[in-house]
């Protein structure tokens, strides 16, 4: 099963969670299929804060995925930004 889910990277300081469709369970070593977006919790200034690919993720759904239930929390909140994000 594909799971949508946050991935963290970046440095200890400054971490960085990027959305990717995983077949294995968390582990050091998972298979990244497709980065999908990404979300920076700690953006600065002009930073982007949270980045998606509505339509790769709308695809990754239709085609079976899950989704975390964080990924489903900021995936509504992107939406709500509206097109000017």
């Amino acid at each position: 099963m594909v799971t949508i889910r946050l991935t963290r990277r970046g440095r200890q300081e400054d971490p960085v969670l990027s959305r990717c469709g995983d077949r294995q369970p968390q582990t050091p070593r998972r298979h990244q299929l497709e980065s999908v977006g990404l979300f920076n919790p700690v953006a600065r200034r002009a930073e982007v804060k949270l980045r998606l690919n509505v339509a790769r993720i709308e695809h990754w759904v239709a085609q079976g995925a899950h989704m975390s239930e964080r990924v489903k929390f900021l995936l509504t909140s992107f939406r709500k930004q509206g097109p000017a994000a």
